[in-house]
């Protein structure tokens, strides 16, 4: 996917990050207050009688049904499909998303490990250039992130939109969720973050944050220390 050099996709996901493809059933649908840009609702606790009941539905269709599993946290049901169908670990939806990338945004730390042990790849990316480091980020999922880090996840992969895992933890740091800081924190403390990085909008993460949330104080880790010792 081409995009013109004034594209800003951080401008794309603050009016519709609640629309972000997150599986087969999301195609870009939301509803009016999600197209004002109201913040993504807490996510539902469900009974295992409604687990149990999707997961009958997908029944027959292993590939949708491992996706569904890792965005759940279905670890049963984990164990149980990928010994069966080890490719399984690596399908994915008409968005590119892996169940890897699924577990990441749902900060399913456990399903996230599983698949990890049983041979998924650290950094597919999906139509757009997402890998699942941008999508715990993009979530602030930091336990996540640092799982995928220490994993050999691309710390500064970008985007097509030239969005690398910083960007999107510095542009929704706004949401003051207990995660926001400690996901910035872990991104901005790795040896190897190039911070200086500039999205196809010309910002780096650290412009991004200043205008963005009440975390841009912490992008004081990787600011250039002054000497101001006066020489003798």
């Amino acid at each position: 996917m081409e995009f013109p050099d004034d594209f800003n996709q951080l401008e794309l996901l603050n009016t519709h990050g609640d629309l972000i493809p997150r599986g087969g059933g999301s195609l870009w649908t939301g509803s009016e207050k999600e197209e004002e840009g109201v913040e993504e609702e807490e996510e539902e606790d469900h009974s295992e009688e409604w687990y149990l009941e999707n997961e009958e539905t997908l029944k027959g269709k292993p590939r949708e049904l491992v996706l569904w599993a890792a965005e759940n946290n279905r670890l049963s049901t984990l164990h149980r499909l990928l010994p069966a169908d080890p490719a399984l670990v690596h399908c994915r939806d008409e968005d590119g998303y892996t169940p890897l990338h699924r577990a990441a945004y749902g900060g399913h730390v456990d399903a996230v490990s599983a698949l990890l042990s049983a041979g998924s790849k650290v950094n597919p990316r999906t139509i757009d250039g997402w890998t699942p480091l941008h999508s715990a980020c993009r979530w602030s999922r930091a336990a996540v992130a640092s799982l995928l880090l220490r994993h050999g996840a691309e710390l500064n992969a970008q985007t097509n939109g030239g969005l690398t895992p910083l960007h999107l933890a510095a542009s929704h740091a706004s949401s003051f969720k207990s995660d926001s800081a400690s996901t910035l924190e872990l991104l901005l403390s790795q040896r190897h973050l190039k911070h200086w990085l500039c999205s196809s909008a010309g910002e780096t993460a650290g412009e991004v944050a200043r205008r963005s949330g009440p975390h841009h104080f912490l992008f004081e880790m990787v600011d250039d220390c002054v000497n101001v010792t006066p020489v003798s």
